[in-house]
């Protein structure tokens, strides 16, 4: 359903990206509705969507705008669904994260109290069917102690919240492959304002990625990495170092669980897929065609036999009207 009309701007504008999330959509919109923070709307940037995605979101008060499949970058969705925000801070979301407590929103957005916040960011964790190395990934990069003023230029838009005026002075790199969220962050840091990591503010992150979908997310963050440092390099030596040190920790941990033999299949692959994307990623060509581009961001012949999306939405720009979109 699409909400009624307001004359009261919400103070939070939820922002999830979507592509065939059927599997995971209607959790995450449904566990919106049960959070003690209210006031807020939801937007759903579609980008080409052949599942019922489109359908569950009708189900909620949901707004939904569109991104044309050719035209789809990760900045580009996100200054799309930004632009039709009415809210004075923008909550990004992940299609298949679920926030692990009814006052994740209201966490995550506390610390805008301090008016030098610029961005928050929550815990990630694995869920039900998550790979073990992926989750022990997110529990070295999210740790369980907060940090109200950051000092590394790290976030995660899968679980983040933006103030949305520092957003319309510049928005989200449309170029790059990946890691938007860490440039946008940087030159946040370098502007003086504070990014505020929130433990509290959890959701389990769950991918449910096929092996050529494990390799494609690290090659084109790997690309991402060299537009933005374009001096930084990563060879074999690097890729096998990083394999066995990662795997071995890995493989540590799930001793320690009473799990390594179960699990001991899944580290090796997820490790060596994950530096093996990378490596990829280093001897792409720095400015990749659309080819390569679908290869990044849709599962293969997951566009055929679909038309191509219309709407207001497929051209929205950042500075354009947002009462335009959707």
């Amino acid at each position: 359903m699409q909400p009624p009309a307001s004359a009261k701007s919400p103070r939070v504008s939820i922002v999830i990206r979507a592509f065939n999330e059927q599997k995971h959509l209607g959790n995450l919109l449904e566990a919106i509705q049960q959070q003690t923070f209210s006031d807020h709307e939801t937007i759903l940037v579609d980008s080409g969507s052949t599942d019922a995605t489109l359908d569950i979101a009708t189900r909620y008060p949901v707004r939904v705008v569109h991104i044309k499949p050719a035209d789809f970058t990760f900045g580009r969705s996100l200054n799309v669904g930004l632009a039709a925000a009415r809210g004075e801070l923008a909550v990004l979301a992940s299609a298949h994260v679920l926030p692990l407590s009814g006052d994740w929103l209201a966490q995550l957005v506390a610390p805008f109290a301090d008016p030098q916040v610029a961005i928050a960011y929550g815990r990630q964790r694995g869920g039900e069917g998550s790979k073990f190395s992926e989750d022990q990934h997110f529990r070295k990069w999210f740790p369980d102690q907060s940090d109200p003023d950051q000092q590394r230029a790290f976030c995660n838009n899968a679980n983040l919240a933006l103030r949305l005026s520092l957003w319309k002075e510049d928005p989200y790199d449309e170029e790059l492959t990946g890691l938007e969220d860490i440039a946008w962050a940087s030159a946040r840091r370098e502007q003086g304002y504070k990014i505020a990591y929130v433990a509290v503010a959890g959701v389990a992150h769950l991918h449910d990625e096929t092996s050529a979908q494990i390799v494609n997310r690290h090659r084109r963050e790997a690309l991402a990495l060299r537009q933005i440092l374009p001096a930084s390099r990563f060879s074999l030596a690097n890729f096998a170092s990083l394999f066995a040190r990662s795997a071995l920790s890995d493989m540590a941990a799930a001793r320690r669980q009473g799990r390594l033999l179960r699990e001991l299949g899944g580290i090796l692959s997820f490790r060596f897929l994950q530096y093996w994307g990378t490596y990829r990623g280093y001897r792409d060509p720095l400015q990749p065609g659309a080819e390569l581009k679908q290869v990044f961001y849709y599962p293969p012949d997951a566009l055929e036999h679909k038309p191509v999306a219309s709407g207001d939405g497929t051209a929205q720009r950042p500075g354009e009207n947002p009462a335009k979109v959707g």
